[in-house]
C-alpha cells in the first residue's frame, strides 16, 4: 500500500479540446497564450505536474493548431517555480544527442524540474510526411530502447562511447552536468510487450492510459515483478484520466451525456484518423473495448460522479499503486478549478486517516 501522497498533474492543451472539439462552451484553442495561462493557473492551484504531449503536426485534423512541445516546454521552465514540466518526445524526431542537450538546458532552467516521457508514437503521417518513415511497432520501440540509453548516460554526465544498430557515439559528454540531481526523471508511456520491458530497463515512472481499476491493478503487478538494473529505484506509476466532478452524480453523469452527444460531431474526423494509427498499438486496442470520452483512456477510468466518489475511486487507485494522476477536463480550466478546491482535499483527507 502507498504511504506518500498521491500526485495531481494536467494535461497541457497542445492540440486542443481533449474530449470534443466542437464546444460552443470550449472553443478550440491550442494557442501558446492558452497553455501558458493553463499551466501558471495550474501551478497556482496546487497542481504537481504538466504534461505536454508531442506533436509536430495535429494528429485529429492537420488542418489544426498544434503546440510545439520542446520549445514550449522551455518557455514554461522559465515562467515558473515549483510544477514539474514533462515533455514527450518520440525519439525518430530527434538525435539523441541534440535531445539530451535539449533536456538538460531545460534542466537547468526549471531548477530540477524536467522531465522525459518517452513514446514511441502511433500517428504515421506524422512521420511518413517528413521522410522519415514509420517502422514496424516492435522496431520502434528496439530503436527507442538504444536512443533512451544514449540519452539516459549522457543526462548522466557520463562520457559516452556508443556503436550501436543506430548510433555511433564518440566520446561525447555534456556540459553543464545537472547539479540538481543525477539526471532528469524519464516516464514511459505504452502498454505492449516492449513498452512494459523499456520502462522496465530504463524507465522511473511507467505511464498508465485511462482504464478500469482492476487492469490497472494487474498491469501495475505486471511491470512491478519485472527485474530493474541493479541501484535503481523502485519503478513508480502514472495514470492518465479524464475528470467529470460535481456536486452529484446526476450533474455528472448529465454532461458525461452532454460530452458524448458533443463527441459524435467529431466521429467523421476520428473514421479518417483511424488509418493513421498503428494497429499493434495497445493504447487504442484498449480503447476500442469501452465508450469514453478523453483521450488516453479518458473516462474509461471511471473518474465521473459526484466530489465524494471522485475522491474515493482516485484514493483506490492511489492504494493500489497509482502515484501521479494525470488529468484531463472539459471545460478544461473551469472543471480544473472546481477539481482542485473540492476533489484534492477530499483525497488527502480520505489517505490520512
Amino acid at each position: 500500500m502507498s504511504v506518500k501522497l498521491p500526485r495531481f498533474g494536467v494535461w497541457a492543451l497542445v492540440h486542443g479540446s481533449r474530449a470534443a472539439l466542437q464546444d460552443p462552451a470550449e472553443p478550440y484553442d491550442a494557442s501558446w497564450a492558452r497553455n501558458k495561462s493553463l499551466v501558471l493557473e495550474a501551478e497556482r492551484l496546487g497542481y504537481d505536474s504538466v504534461l505536454v504531449a508531442q506533436h509536430t503536426i495535429n494528429p485529429h485534423d492537420p488542418s489544426l493548431d498544434q503546440l510545439e512541445a520542446w520549445t514550449s516546454s522551455a518557455a514554461l521552465a522559465a515562467l515558473t517555480s515549483r510544477i514539474e514540466i514533462i515533455t514527450a518526445i518520440k525519439p525518430y524526431l530527434y538525435h539523441p544527442v541534440v535531445l539530451a542537450k535539449m533536456a538538460q538546458q531545460i534542466e537547468h532552467i526549471s531548477g530540477g524540474r524536467f522531465a522525459i516521457n518517452v513514446v514511441n508514437a502511433w500517428n504515421r503521417p506524422e512521420l511518413e510526411r517528413a521522410g522519415i518513415g514509420f517502422p514496424e511497432h516492435d522496431a520502434r520501440y528496439l530503436y527507442g530502447r538504444e536512443w533512451l540509453e544514449v540519452v539516459s548516460a549522457l543526462l548522466r554526465g557520463e562520457t559516452v562511447n556508443h556503436h550501436g544498430d543506430n548510433f555511433h557515439i564518440d566520446n561525447y559528454q555534456l556540459q553543464p552536468a545537472d547539479p540538481f540531481r543525477a539526471r532528469p526523471r524519464i516516464y514511459v508511456g505504452g502498454e505492449s510487450e516492449p513498452a512494459r520491458e523499456l520502462v522496465a530497463a530504463q524507465g522511473d515512472v511507467w505511464f498508465i492510459n485511462g482504464q478500469a481499476p482492476d487492469d490497472v491493478a494487474r498491469l501495475i503487478t505486471d511491470v512491478s515483478a519485472r527485474t530493474r538494473p541493479a541501484g535503481q529505484a523502485a519503478l513508480r506509476f502514472g495514470l492518465s484520466a479524464f475528470v467529470i466532478a460535481r456536486e452529484t452524480q446526476v450533474q455528472a453523469d448529465a454532461h458525461l451525456a452532454h460530452l458524448f452527444a458533443l463527441a459524435e460531431l467529431d466521429k467523421p474526423l476520428r473514421e479518417r484518423q483511424k488509418v493513421n494509427i498503428d494497429s499493434k498499438a495497445v493504447m487504442h486496442q484498449t480503447f476500442a473495448q469501452s465508450p469514453r470520452v478523453g483521450s488516453n483512456g479518458g473516462t474509461a477510468a471511471g473518474l465521473v460522479g459526484d466530489y465524494d466518489v471522485v475522491a474515493q475511486r482516485i484514493a483506490a487507485f492511489h492504494q493500489a499503486g497509482v502515484e501521479l494522476f494525470m488529468l484531463q477536463f472539459q471545460p478544461f480550466e473551469a472543471d480544473m478549478r472546481s477539481f482542485a478546491e473540492e476533489v484534492i482535499p477530499r483525497v488527502r483527507r480520505l489517505l490520512s486517516q
